[in-house]
């Protein structure tokens, strides 16, 4: 095995670990931490195979962005963010099971697809990507800009809106105390009759 080789399987491995732990560990906020090793060793990834570009994308958009977005959605939304209970082993039997046959499921296609093909690759300029990605597709983006901005601040709305609020019922719905009769003293024989002697 190469020195390459030995980089990737360490990659690998370190992404693997950490995406299992993303869904088992039991704090939220660890999970979205394991989640930022999982995403980095992907940027890894595309560094080893020669794709800088990738690399810097993927640690700008999901790892500074996404994962950032999720701890403000816990944050936003006083969700419980300390250790959760588990369920018993029988609910998560299936899920492993699913989880696992989808994965080797999808290792056995992509294998059977390319076999020992090999891709020829030619390098791409970074300056021709950006012409690209800001000149022919500069309108989806701001687009999509200005709806996950839409959508943030129409989650920041709704996340901190305070027991209580919103429109008053109306007023033959609102139900006033009843008037109780004030509680007789001690001695009295009748309610509202002072006590001889007092």
């Amino acid at each position: 095995m190469t020195r390459m080789d030995l980089l990737m399987l360490g990659v690998a491995v370190i992404g693997g670990a950490s995406a299992i732990l993303v869904v088992t560990a039991r704090n939220v906020v660890h999970s979205a931490l394991y989640l930022v090793v999982a995403l980095l060793t992907v940027a890894a990834t595309f560094l080893l195979v020669g794709a800088e570009f990738l690399a810097w994308a993927q640690v700008l958009v999901y790892v500074g962005a996404v994962v950032v977005l999720i701890l403000f959605g816990l944050m936003l939304t006083r969700a419980p963010i300390g250790p959760m209970a588990q369920g018993n082993e029988l609910g998560r039997i299936l899920p492993i099971g699913v989880s696992g046959a989808l994965f080797a499921f999808l290792a056995t296609v992509t294998m059977l697809s390319f076999g020992d093909a090999t891709i020829t690759l030619a390098p791409t300029p970074v300056a021709a990507l950006g012409e690209v990605l800001y000149v022919y597709w500069a309108f989806p983006f701001m687009a999509i800009g200005f709806f996950l901005t839409v959508a943030l601040i129409g989650a920041i709305v709704i996340a901190r809106r305070e027991e209580g609020e919103g429109p008053l019922p109306p007023q033959a719905e609102v139900a006033l105390p009843e008037a109780t009769e004030p509680a007789p003293i001690a001695g009295d024989t009748e309610p509202g009759r002072t006590p001889v002697g007092s």
